[in-house]
């Protein structure tokens, strides 16, 4: 691996911070660029970092290059912003207009070209399956308990609706009850639409979540991350289990996940979303 610096642009939640330790434990040197309102500057004490809103693009290029590093990482979970509130300085707004209309799109046409104006500036953006290959699950059945008949049915149906969703570069996450559509993730997040989904749950058999990467996402760049959290708010909704693309998702914290899932009665199911199509899904293998 390479022993230049790397740059990890750092969101929110766990998942910058684990990318940091894998490079500690690889010797592979970094600096953060944190963002300002989602990554806490005190988790990364002692660190070489700076603070940077996301309308001061220019300045955040200028110090990442001033340090070395060519490898951006980009990782953790951010709100996009309004473009009113960005306020962005004088190479920022020269990145909007190269964005142009993409802009205004969903994440995957937003994404795809911030990753386009990198590379024209000479980065090279990378994923942070590079630094946590663990984080990825394999097909198969993580939890005590799994998915019965009726739970295996919402799978296909909440496989289908989010492929859909996928395909307009809505969301990447739905739940479905009794073949009932309750929520779709839309800009919201999955913790938001889960707890919308608790209140509109049904009497009867539970529903599930479905969690996908969306049809054309840069699987190397940007992949649905899991957590604890969704397995709390899975279980405040009155779910029955999450599915999840197997191979297509970041787990944080596997381990504490499927506690939390035993513990709730609940199953993690890591699919082939493929498996969970046509006539035969319903019978589908776990």
């Amino acid at each position: 691996m390479s022993q230049e610096p790397v740059a990890i642009i750092a969101g929110g939640g766990e998942m910058p911070l684990r990318v940091a330790a894998a490079c500690r434990a690889t010797g592979r040197p970094f600096v953060a660029v944190l963002l300002e309102g989602f990554a806490n500057p005190a988790d990364w004490a002692g660190e070489k970092t700076m603070v940077f809103r996301l309308g001061a693009a220019g300045a955040a290029f200028d110090w990442v290059k001033a340090s070395g590093a060519r490898q951006l990482v980009l990782v953790g979970h951010v709100k996009r912003p309004s473009l009113l509130s960005l306020r962005p300085d004088a190479k920022g707004a020269k990145f909007l207009a190269r964005i142009g209309m993409k802009a205004f799109g969903g994440d995957d046409s937003l994404l795809s070209a911030l990753r386009q104006v990198m590379r024209e500036e000479g980065f090279e953006p990378i994923g942070p399956t590079r630094f946590l290959q663990e984080a990825q699950t394999p097909p198969g059945l993580l939890t005590r308990v799994g998915p019965d008949a009726g739970a295996l049915a919402d799978i296909r149906r909440g496989v289908e609706v989010v492929r859909a969703l996928g395909a307009a570069d809505v969301g990447q996450g739905a739940v479905v009850q009794q073949g009932l559509v309750l929520a779709v993730e839309a800009i919201e997040g999955t913790d938001a639409m889960l707890a919308r989904a608790g209140g509109l749950r049904r009497e009867g058999p539970r529903g599930v979540l479905v969690k996908l990467v969306k049809p054309g996402q840069d699987r190397e760049v940007d992949m649905p991350a899991l957590g604890p959290r969704t397995v709390e708010g899975a279980a405040a909704a009155g779910l029955a289990g999450i599915a999840f693309e197997a191979n297509g998702a970041l787990l944080v914290d596997r381990d504490v996940m499927v506690a939390k899932a035993d513990s709730a009665g609940l199953f993690l199911l890591a699919i082939r979303p493929d498996d969970h199509v046509g006539p035969a899904a319903a019978g589908a293998a776990i």
